[in-house]
């Protein structure tokens, strides 16, 4: 019995993605007209039984001038953070002579894998996604056939471009500056479960020990805290002995592990140091201000303006992931370990 011919066979026969395969035999966007007469010329060739299907107005997304923004609800919280970007999209989009069009997706949404009209319809050029939304969710998202950038979020499940920070090189940087200030015993606080950035940057302070020679111990990982002070106050009052110094994921749990020392009645940073990650308003806010790992927000927007018009372009491109450097911003959390000889 001669072997099924499948649309691997065909994408294996033309050195191009089964995903580009399925696009053109479904008459959905995102393969150009030339790929997709190769599709159907080989899928003829070899036998592949398909119902041809003409591409209509209503199958692919006009050249309508709008490009999508969407983020959950809690990404749009985050006005400190996120907010930074969005205006830099906002920016970049009517720079471009476009329309930006703005959807929150509820939690109800996401969970039930609603995606916004104007996506739905494939009424816009392009999807910028912020920050994580649910992997399910974002798939649902890119099976549109409209070119997708995710800003702050990737998954191996999901194959689209992104524009990321450097996490683990800057949770290095941050930890290497607590190394160099003399500390060894040294906290990572973050919930690694909550996004892949977090966990990236667990995987940065485990390099960095391990590059000075430093064994991690069990109890300063603290790999499920949240931000919460009554979570953190806990932690630390409940400690056996107490680190020099603490790398937190995030200035949230930057400044409540600070709040937390001071009602212990240690001091920062005489007695214990500090460093955050993001630059966001809290780390300045904090008393003292916390040395953290800044991220240039802005960049960004720009960055993911630029991919996007450029995979509305390329669509048949291997997916990139761009990642933007994070800096290290020296403020008074940080000193010397007591004791330490410079």
């Amino acid at each position: 019995m001669a072997k099924r011919v499948t649309m691997q066979d065909i994408a294996d026969r033309l050195n191009i993605s089964k995903n580009s395969v399925s696009q053109a035999l479904s008459g959905k966007p995102g393969v150009s007209e030339e790929t997709r007469k190769q599709i159907y010329q080989m899928a003829d060739e070899l036998g592949y039984r398909y119902t041809p299907r003409i591409t209509t107005t209503t199958d692919t997304p006009s050249e309508s001038g709008k490009i999508a923004l969407i983020a959950s609800d809690f990404a749009f919280s985050l006005e400190s953070f996120f907010g930074e970007i969005y205006l830099s999209v906002e920016r970049e989009v009517h720079r471009h002579d476009k329309t930006l069009l703005i959807q929150s997706v509820s939690q109800q949404a996401r969970d039930e894998l609603i995606l916004p009209s104007f996506i739905e319809d494939r009424s816009v050029d392009g999807v910028l996604v912020l920050s994580h939304i649910s992997n399910a969710y974002i798939n649902k998202v890119i099976a549109t056939g409209i070119p997708t950038v995710l800003i702050d979020h990737h998954h191996p499940t999901i194959q689209t471009d992104a524009i990321l920070t450097n996490n683990r090189f800057g949770a290095y940087t941050a930890v290497q500056h607590l190394i160099e200030l003399g500390h060894e015993d040294i906290t990572f606080v973050g919930n690694i479960d909550f996004s892949p950035s977090y966990q990236e940057r667990l995987e940065g302070y485990q390099l960095a020990l391990k590059d000075y020679g430093i064994q991690p111990k069990e109890e300063f990982i603290f790999s499920d805290a949240e931000e919460d002070d009554q979570m953190i106050n806990n932690y630390i009052a409940h400690l056996s002995e107490q680190p020099t110094a603490w790398f937190c994921v995030n200035d949230g749990l930057g400044y409540l592990v600070n709040s937390g020392l001071k009602l212990k009645d240690i001091q920062v940073p005489e007695q214990a140091s500090v460093v955050s990650f993001d630059d966001g308003q809290l780390s300045r806010l904090s008393t003292p201000r916390i040395t953290t790992m800044g991220i240039n927000l802005p960049l960004f927007g720009k960055k993911a303006l630029d991919q996007l018009f450029w995979r509305m372009e390329n669509s048949e491109e291997p997916y990139q992931e761009t990642l933007l450097p994070a800096n290290l911003i020296k403020r008074e959390s940080t000193s010397y370990r007591p004791g330490y000889k410079r």
